[in-house]
Parts: structure tokens; sequence; C-alpha cells
């Protein structure tokens, strides 16, 4: 670790350019964008981040506890690894890739640490080939060299990979089944938010299959959803579509269902099953991630709120007779005898 004091006020990177004169601009870069720099302890990875006298800034190198530790407290689980491809498990609540307003911690940041750590080599990297919504949780795919990166990316645009997810909907559909082909866009109220949009006013191809896995009387129904498409918010639309709108899911119009003891705590949606062609070997790979512990929590109690409802529905259908209490035997009348 390298340990600096700041003498006057400047920003980050210049400071680092200054103080770091025998690495190139592209390396210092590097080591800004990954979280190896703290300031007065805290990590910076903003370039534009405003230092004045007095601050204390650390270059930690290979020393990354702090990266190591967020991968644990996130519980990142490796569900397939290979020299090609890296497989895992994203938890719901974390981004897969930074933005511009936010540079915390994120999928792509970790994996590039974690395949920096393995290899002893900062030019490592890994390169993310599609996306999961920061509050859906499951499989992701991710390529370490630029030929299964490419070999990825054509499956991707040829639509040839099985990708299924698992949502717990609102509300119960009339069909076991059924195919979903609406265009999606930007919706033209909330710019943040995707709709349904016709291809004339700039919706794209959207494709998306369902089948019911489990109903849950008239509250809720889980659902199996396979795209062949990979437009934004793609499944969520969809279903809302459909009149069925994913619990949790506020952006889209869900509201806290006072039947449920417990409310989701973010949108139930899961990247549950992936099958792809190894873009190296060719070898078919067939992955799934088992449905997180909240989802699992919210398919718990939507059993038991629909055994309730279905022991009174037949209550009412069939209601109990109460039973008559037996007659009490003839009175007996004794003749004396003479």
């Amino acid at each position: 670790m390298r340990s600096f004091s700041v003498t006057e006020k400047t920003l980050l990177q210049d400071f680092l350019f200054q103080v770091l004169k025998d690495l190139k601009k592209t390396k210092i870069k590097q080591i800004l964008k990954f979280g190896s720099v703290h300031v007065n302890g805290r990590e910076v990875t903003w370039y534009q981040h405003p230092l004045k006298p007095g601050d204390k800034v650390e270059i930690l190198g290979k020393e990354r506890a702090s990266v190591e530790r967020s991968k644990t407290e996130l519980g990142l689980k490796i569900v397939y690894e290979d020299s090609d491809l890296l497989v895992v498990e994203k938890p719901a609540g974390l981004l897969t890739m930074g933005t511009e307003r936010e540079k915390e911690a994120t999928l792509y940041f970790m994996l590039n640490e974690y395949e920096r750590s393995k290899t002893k080599d900062e030019s490592g990297r890994v390169y993310i080939v599609h996306r999961l919504d920061r509050e859906t949780s499951g499989i992701i795919l991710v390529a370490k060299s630029d030929a299964a990166h490419r070999g990825l990316s054509e499956q991707f645009s040829e639509r040839s990979l099985q990708k299924e997810y698992l949502a717990i909907v609102a509300g119960a559909p009339g069909l076991m089944s059924g195919s979903i082909r609406k265009a999606i866009g930007r919706n033209p109220s909330h710019r943040h938010k995707m709709a349904v949009v016709e291809s004339e006013l700039g919706g794209k191809d959207a494709h998306t299959d369902w089948e019911i896995v489990e109903r849950f009387g008239l509250v809720a129904t889980l659902i199996r959803c396979f795209i062949h498409t990979g437009r934004t918010h793609q499944i969520r639309v969809h279903l809302k579509s459909l009149g069925h709108i994913v619990l949790g899911d506020a952006v889209y119009g869900w509201k806290p269902d006072t039947r449920l003891p417990e409310q989701p705590g973010r949108v139930m949606l899961h990247a549950e099953h992936l099958v792809f062609r190894h873009p190296v070997t060719g070898k078919t790979i067939d992955l799934r991630a088992p449905l997180p512990a909240d989802m699992q929590q919210q398919m718990k109690q939507l059993r038991k709120l629909a055994q309730t409802a279905d022991k009174a529905r037949r209550l009412k259908e069939n209601p109990v007779k109460p039973r008559k209490k037996p007659a009490p035997p003839a009175y007996h009348r004794h003749e004396s005898r003479t």
C-alpha cells in the first residue's frame, strides 16, 4: 500500500497523475476505476472527487480487503467456471454494471476483482454479455476471453440461447400458458419506464412465452417465462399487459396487498435457467439457480393464504349441517302390580 498527503486543493485524478508519474495514465485510471484508491479511509472511484489539504490518499494495489468483504456480504455464488466463462448467481439489489450516478460496488466490478485476484494480472478482465435488473436475482453469464465474448454475443444476437425466469404475479391468469408478442419501447410519459409501444412509434419486437407453475388461489401465481428477445424490463412489461403485475414491482403499478402478512421487499423475479452453447468447445451448458430465500418465503405464505381461502370456499359451498341432539327415549309408565 502507498500513502500520500494532499497539500492543496485538486481533483483526485490530477493528484494521482502527479504522485504516480512512474505509471501510465491509462493504468492510473484503471486503478481508480476498480476501487484500489481510498481517500480518508473510504473507497473512491470518481475521478473528479475533490481533494483538500490534509486529505490522506491510499493506493491499495493488490490489497482488496474491502472488495473481498463486499463479495462475502453480497453472497456471490459461482455456478460454473472455466478458462473462458464465468457464471454466477446475482443477488437482488446488486447492479450488473455501474452508472454515471452510481459508482458503488457492481457485479462487473466484483467479477473483475475476482478474476484479477486469481490470475495476479492487472490486465485481466471479464466481459458482460447480458444484464439483469438491479432487483432481479438469478443466473448471469460473463465471458473471460475475447473468443468467448464474440461467441456469446453471436448467440444472443441469434437468440439461440434458452433463458427462463420465474415470477410471482398478482392475481390468477385464466389460461395455463400463452405467448406475448408485443413491441416494447420507452414510456412516452415516464422516460425511466418501458411500455408496450407500437412499432410505428418506436417499439422494438419483443416475444415472451409463459406457463403457470403454481397457483395460490386468486391472490397470486408463480409463472415461468421463456424470453426470446432481451428488451429492457421485458417480462415485467409483458406480464403487466396481461393484467398481472409482478409482486413488489412498484415501478409498474404494484401496491402492497393487505392480505400478505409479509410484503415483498423487491421485484419477485428470478433468472432461474440458462442453456447455451459453449462459445469455444461447442458443448451444451445447462445451468440452474434455485429460488432465493425471499421468494421461497413469499411462496410459503401464499400457499398458506390459498389453503385458508380454499377451506373457506369449500365450507361456503358445502356448509356443515349442525348435528341434531338425539331425542330422549319415550317415557315408560310402569303399572303397579296388585
